[in-house]
């Protein structure tokens, strides 16, 4: 259906109604995300260790004297050459926030099951700037439910977004929050994946400002139309 071209009058009528209803959805936002920081913890007792540029560090460690502390897992296999699009889309987003999330005692690092060097190599062709570390062995993507384990491969299935999945990939896409308690134990808060990950996605909110929207529909998944941002044409 056509959009209706109105008056002045009647433009400014349907944007009232609309603000109205935008309202109700922030304060309904808020409250979401008041529950969410109600949510119980989880100790972390395993000893997780990363690659980082500056030598091999614990889970604790890389916190960097916050006490929060967001890990967003960008799907980039072992033997992968690339990052994968979607992720390289949302980290278009996120990179240079790290010393706004600093401020509000919170530190920001990538994860990736890729080796260091080709995960900085890259960065650097991205011209990105956030922590980006490589988790040592798969266990950390496994217990976080974003790589896919060798016997979840064998059966076809793997736990993702809290139901039992076929894997559409090795790698998968998600974000987990930690908090540590001063004396180095570390908590697990929150984690989220699949459309949670849209919440994260600065570009989506723009787009969502759109005639077009997302303009997604007829495609073979929704972010089809996605490439890396030195790919496009023009």
């Amino acid at each position: 259906m056509p959009t209706p071209i109105v008056s002045r009058e009647d433009w400014l009528i349907a944007r009232m109604e609309l603000l109205k209803e935008e309202k109700q959805f922030m304060q309904q936002r808020d409250a979401l995300s008041a529950k969410r920081r109600q949510m119980p913890w989880l100790r972390i007792d395993t000893d997780y260790r990363f690659d980082t540029v500056d030598g091999e560090k614990s889970l604790a460690e890389l916190f960097c004297g916050k006490s929060q502390l967001i890990v967003y897992h960008f799907m980039f296999g072992t033997d992968w050459n690339e990052g994968c699009k979607s992720c390289s889309l949302n980290a278009d987003g996120y990179d240079g926030l790290s010393p706004h999330l600093a401020a509000r005692d919170a530190a920001f690092v990538t994860v990736s099951n890729a080796p260091l060097d080709t995960l900085l190599k890259y960065r650097d062709r991205m011209g990105w700037s956030f922590d980006w570390v490589s988790s040592i062995g798969p266990r950390f993507g496994t217990d976080f439910h974003v790589t896919v384990s060798q016997n979840d491969r064998d059966r076809g299935k793997t736990r993702y977004n809290y139901r039992d999945i076929e894997p559409f990939s090795d790698e998968m896409p998600g974000v987990s929050v930690f908090a540590t308690d001063g004396d180095g134990q570390v908590y697990h808060t929150y984690s989220s994946y699949s459309r949670g990950l849209d919440n994260i996605m600065a570009i989506y909110h723009y787009l969502d400002l759109l005639p077009k929207g997302r303009d997604e529909e007829g495609l073979a998944f929704a972010m089809e139309w996605v490439k890396r941002h030195d790919e496009y044409a023009g």
